[in-house]
Formats: structure tokens, sequence, C-alpha cells
């Protein structure tokens, strides 16, 4: 199977199974050598595989909001890594789409080492900037959780426009995709 058609947004985790560091690291140099919006490059990383970091982070996150009566993993089944994408504003004001090919980087290299993840763009940013005792100029963007995944993602043809994800009884994670026909615009 090809590495982007593995790359999932997975939300439960084997929390016992670690994360080197040296793998985080080989995800951000994914990321560092991505394209870049005017090769600016404003876009730091936080790294953390350790337990107590990682607990303090989850608290500052919200997980699929599809799933209404679902607050995110449980105990056992979250994250055993996290990078946390920083926008340094001493380098450029903005960072344009670089969050996004960054993120997307940084998950096929996980898909590559064996990981999966998902990206967390709503996340308590001042109380993650405290955390992780960040200076001024450096503000938190995303949050990627990392781990080995723990759940089954079908994707499937959306129908009816119906965007939202579901779970089945199984507990299978069901992900509607538009169809290629919708999606490719052919002059008539």
């Amino acid at each position: 199977m090809i590495p982007f058609a593995k790359n999932r947004s997975y939300r439960r985790f084997y929390q016992d199974v670690s994360i080197d560091e040296a793998d985080l690291i080989k995800m951000v140099e994914a990321a560092r050598l991505s394209p870049s919006s005017r090769n600016m490059q404003p876009i730091k990383f936080f790294i953390t595989n350790d337990r107590n970091m990682n607990d303090a982070i989850f608290k500052n996150l919200s997980w699929a909001g599809y799933l209404l009566d679902w607050d995110g993993p449980e105990e056992g089944e979250r994250p055993s890594a996290y990078i946390i994408m920083l926008h340094d504003k001493k380098i450029s004001s903005t960072y344009s789409c670089d969050n996004g090919i960054f993120a997307q980087s940084i998950l096929l290299q996980a898909v590559d080492l064996g990981f999966g993840g998902c990206i967390i763009g709503s996340l308590k940013k001042d109380a993650i900037a405290k955390l992780l005792q960040l200076p001024e100029h450096l503000e938190p963007i995303l949050a990627v959780a990392l781990g080995k995944p723990k759940e089954n993602v079908i994707i499937e043809d959306m129908k009816n426009g119906d965007v939202k994800y579901w779970r089945d009884d199984s507990q299978n994670h069901h992900v509607p995709k538009r169809t290629l026909d919708e999606l490719i615009y052919k002059i008539k």
C-alpha cells in the first residue's frame, strides 16, 4: 500500500508503544526538508515522548468534533508522543500554508516508520504556550498526536454530501470522502 493511503487521522493508539526521540527527529527532518512559502521556514517544533508532558498536553486538546459523545482517547489509548508546531513570529509575521505541508510530511514519515497520527488544530494555545514556557515570539499552531495506531479506519465514498466521520458498533472509524468524479472539474 502506498504511504499516503495508510496515512489516516488516527485518534486511538497503543499508548505503551513508545516512539524514540530519534524517530521524532526524523519526522521533524521530513518537515524541515518540505517546501515552505517564500522559503521563510517560520515554524519551529517542540517534540515530546515523555509521559508526564504528554498527559499535560492531552488536557489542552480537543478531539474529533463530530464524535459528540467522545472526549478523546481513554487512558491506554492516548498518543505516546507529540510534535507541537510553533510559529516563530521573529522570522515572519505569517506562516501561510506551511503548517499543513509540514504536518503532512510529519505524518507521512510517521507512517513510513510504522506509526500514525492526527493533526489537531483545536488546542488551548495560551495553556500550551505556558506549559512549554514559550517566549512571546513563539505561538502554538498545531499539535500532531503520534503513536502506534489502535483503530481501524475505513474510507468510503461520501453519500449525500455528508462529511461527518463516525464509528460503528465495532469501533471502526468510517471516513467519507468525495469521489474523484466530484473533485475533478472538467470543461463542458
